[in-house]
Formats: C-alpha cells, sequence, structure tokens
C-alpha cells in the first residue's frame, strides 16, 4: 500500500508539471536561474577585480599621462574657439591676483611654481592689455604690487562661466556617481601633484593655511 501510494503521488506530481503551460518555469528552474546568475555575477566580479589587480601603477600612469595631454590639447583648443582674451598661463596669474588680492611678482610666480623671468613676461602682457595693474610697494619702493584690474577681474568671470556652462553641458549626460567621482579623483591628483611639487622644490609640504596652488580658478 505504500509502495502504491508513492507511486500515486509520484504520478501526480509529474501530471502536475505536465500541466504546466510553457511560460510558467518550475520552482526548480526558477531556482537553478537564479544559481546560475550569482555564480555568473561572481565570477565577473572576480575577474573584473584581477584585472584590476594586474593594471600597475606604472600602466596606469601611461595611460592616464596620454589622457591628460589630450585634455590639455582638447580644452587649449576650446579656449581658442570660444575667444578668451588670456591663454592658459595668463588665466592663471589673473586668477590668483582676482582671489588673493595685490601680490608681488616674487610672490606670484612662487603660488603658480614658475620662474619669476616667465611670470614677468606674463604680467607684462597682461598689465599691456589692461588686465592687471601696478601699485607701488610701500615695503620696497624698488618694487611694485600687482592687482586685477576691473577689465581684469570682469574677464576672468567670464570665463569662469563659459568654462562651467560648457562643462554642465558635456556632464549632464552622465550619472550623478560618476561626476563625483571623477572631481573627487581629480582633486586627489591634483593635491599630490602640488605636494610632490613643494617637496621636490625643497619647501616640504603647502604651507598651512595657504591656498593650494590649483584650489582657485583658473
Amino acid at each position: 500500500m505504500i509502495g502504491t501510494e508513492s507511486r500515486r503521488g509520484h504520478e501526480g506530481a509529474v501530471r502536475t508539471d505536465d500541466a504546466r503551460t510553457d511560460d510558467t518555469p518550475s520552482a526548480g528552474a526558477t531556482y537553478t536561474a537564479a544559481v546560475t546568475t550569482t555564480v555568473l555575477a561572481e565570477a565577473m566580479s572576480a575577474e573584473a577585480a584581477a584585472i584590476a589587480e594586474t593594471v600597475s601603477a606604472e600602466a596606469a600612469a601611461s595611460g592616464l599621462g596620454a589622457e591628460m595631454v589630450r585634455l590639455m590639447r582638447l580644452f587649449a583648443a576650446w579656449t581658442q574657439r570660444a575667444g578668451f582674451e588670456c591663454g592658459a598661463a595668463d588665466r592663471v596669474l589673473l586668477a590668483r591676483l582676482v582671489t588673493c588680492g595685490r601680490r608681488r611678482a616674487t610672490d606670484l610666480a612662487g603660488d603658480v611654481f614658475l620662474d619669476l623671468s616667465t611670470v614677468s613676461r606674463q604680467v607684462r602682457s597682461l598689465v599691456d592689455r589692461g588686465l592687471v595693474e601696478r601699485h607701488p610697494d610701500p615695503e620696497d619702493r624698488r618694487g611694485s604690487l600687482l592687482s586685477a584690474t576691473e577689465a581684469g577681474r570682469t574677464a576672468y568671470r567670464s570665463a569662469v562661466r563659459r568654462r562651467e556652462a560648457e562643462l554642465t553641458r558635456l556632464l549632464e549626460p552622465w550619472p550623478a556617481e560618476d561626476r563625483a567621482l571623477l572631481t573627487r579623483l581629480l582633486k586627489r591628483l591634483n593635491d599630490d601633484l602640488v605636494d610632490s611639487t613643494y617637496t621636490s622644490l625643497g619647501t616640504g609640504q603647502h604651507p598651512v593655511g595657504e591656498a593650494r596652488q590649483g584650489d582657485l580658478h583658473a
């Protein structure tokens, strides 16, 4: 009797499964599909992690360096098409003067990690265009202080607005997390470059309380 009932139960189960439509997966099939999906996802994650571990700092530097050069070239071409009055180097000096106020040329050169002769040529160009002006230095009669003129401040603000508008247009389709990640990692790279530059100049890390070169818009 027990054997007969077991066979009947088994036959009933078979008939029940046979009665399912092709569009209705069995519990066993659903479980198998779920397990398969999980295994594949874990395998793909493991593969991605393994690939990430094999990318050395040297290989990453090669790819990043190429993309940085490409970015600078594309940005320079865009600023030229946009008709900015200042070149990249000029904008850095003008940004510093707009943000920090009057500076000596020697301090300005230190701010932007350039030699004094290079900064002097760029400042002369900014002065000739009416974007920067000189003032007597009360502490040194032989020297002068530099400051941005109203035209210089206007040119700076205009450049920042146009740049941000263009970047907004480019980043609009990006997911929010990608935009945040890009900004965070680029800031980290810039901060490390600043610290590395101060170290290579023999001055240690950047002075506490002073803005990093690059913290300010340029």
